[in-house]
């Protein structure tokens, strides 16, 4: 029987996932499989790969041909360069301690990169929000201006209304005054 490494899709429309799987390469993409050896996600940045390293390392020294895609991102995880360690130590070009330090330099240099992505992202982010909360402060500042100068004029309007009834009052009093005058005089 000839096995694949392959990707079978999950997820939803226009936002997929996929499982790393190792099938008969006779059986359909979604088919009957023989393990699930991890899962593959695109949607984020770096991309998110789980995978059972021993399993996919195991299914490739077995003979298991991964896709172009899977072969991708085997080689990402380092499982390819893992092989080919072991296909040296194997010859006796060098031991398996020697591998394993060579493996181990790589990895770290994979990582160092990827923590450099992400902390690029993270920056980029961080960034575009402060950029969102001063546009914000400089929009709540002109709407607190304005709804000051709205609330000035109201008051200035108020006062003008409570000075004009003021003078309305004084002289309807004033008039009321002498009114009342000339009525006393002429009762004396």
């Amino acid at each position: 029987m000839a096995t694949k490494i392959r990707l079978a899709r999950h997820g939803r429309k226009d936002y997929a996932f996929y499982h790393i799987v190792v099938a008969d390469s006779r059986s359909p993409r979604d088919g009957k499989i023989i393990e699930r050896i991890g899962s593959y996600n695109p949607n984020t940045n770096p991309a998110t790969v789980d995978l059972k390293f021993d399993r996919a390392l195991y299914w490739v020294g077995v003979g298991a041909q991964p896709t172009d895609t899977a072969r991708n991102i085997l080689s990402g995880e380092g499982v390819m360069l893992m092989k080919h360690l072991n296909g040296g130590v194997a010859k006796g070009a060098f031991s398996q301690e020697e591998a394993q330090k060579r493996f181990d330099a790589w990895k770290a240099q994979k990582d160092a990169k990827n923590g450099k992505i992400s902390s690029e992202e993270a920056e980029k982010k961080r960034t575009a929000q402060k950029a969102l909360l001063a546009q914000e402060v400089e929009a709540n500042k002109a709407k607190a201006a304005a709804i000051a100068e709205k609330r000035a004029a109201a008051a200035a309007e108020l006062a003008a209304a409570a000075q004009e009834a003021a003078k309305e009052a004084a002289a309807a009093e004033a008039e009321a005054k002498g009114e009342e005058a000339p009525a006393e005089e002429a009762e004396a």
